[in-house]
């Protein structure tokens, strides 16, 4: 049974940029804070099946709540990077990024005691647009990056990379490991599968099915997580229709099918998983 990549990205509700027409990044720190309730919880699902996963945490997360960075180490999960700010990298100048990248990562080894060796844009916004910051990840030590959603999309996306994990060759000519984002092939077409509101807005069905022709046909998938979409209570903005459908929408059905789905599937961390992929030796310029 094929291994794949179980991860989380942690931030909370008011950090998303779905909500970012309600909430001034000012006004974080008096927002209601509930995202170490809500890792905590799917920490102890975790715990309860035995399995691990890699938790992409914000840095402005972990200067918040250090404890919550440990107990995540402690349980044997992999710490990676998430950002500091959560914002687009897109909308950032390359000297912003990198000040950034470097600060998390050091927030992050500071409490951890370990490297931080992989890597996730905000809304993986490393775009076309913004390819420029696959060489500063490399020259600020990361060795693995999962930010390329190889699909069409209003906020990220960059179609026509590979599907499967792959050596990407940055701009510059570096190397780093990839693991984009899981999308299924439906004919010419290639579904968003992956998870988070996908797995909340499609039918379990859906998911299980996709998910499983990814393996079916011999490679694993990457699925990923908030803590705050298995939140429903959580405080709800005044936003368009669309970013309420986007963000709202089934939060109390996205517990019960993360059970489902850890049943239905063998996972583990991004590491583990392409430390068992044969990823080709020569690298794709993206």
């Amino acid at each position: 049974m094929i291994r794949n990549a179980l991860t989380i990205d942690v931030e909370d509700y008011f950090q998303v940029a779905a909500l970012a027409e309600a909430v001034d990044r000012k006004d974080w720190s008096s927002m209601e804070y509930r995202v170490e309730k809500n890792t905590d919880r799917l920490l102890q699902l975790l715990a309860e099946k035995d399995l691990r996963a890699t938790f992409f945490t914000l840095g402005w997360v972990a200067e918040r709540s250090p404890e919550l960075v440990r107990r995540i180490q402690k349980a044997g999960h992999e710490v990676a990077s998430h950002g500091y700010s959560h914002q687009l990298v897109y909308n950032q100048t390359p000297d912003v990024f990198r000040e950034e990248t470097r600060k998390s990562k050091a927030i992050l080894e500071e409490i951890t005691g370990a490297p931080i060796t992989g890597y996730r844009a905000a809304s993986y916004s490393i775009t076309a647009q913004s390819r420029w910051a696959l060489d500063i990840l490399c020259e600020e030590g990361f060795e693995w990056d999962s930010s390329i959603f190889p699909v069409h999309h209003d906020r990220y996306g960059m179609p026509g990379t590979p599907h499967e994990p792959y050596r990407l060759q940055t701009p510059n000519g570096a190397t780093l490991l990839e693991f984009p984002l899981s999308t299924c092939p439906i004919g010419r077409y290639r579904l968003p599968i992956a998870g988070g509101g996908y797995f909340r807005l499609y039918p379990y069905w859906l998911s299980r099915w996709g998910l499983g022709k990814i393996n079916r046909a011999g490679q694993p998938f990457i699925f990923y997580l908030h803590p705050w979409e298995i939140d429903p209570g959580q405080p709800r903005l005044k936003v368009s229709a669309f970013s309420r459908f986007r963000h709202y929408n089934n939060l109390d059905k996205c517990m019960k099918r993360l059970n489902k789905l850890t049943d239905d599937f063998r996972f583990g961390t991004v590491s583990d998983v392409l430390s068992e992929v044969n990823v080709p030796s020569a690298a794709v310029a993206v």
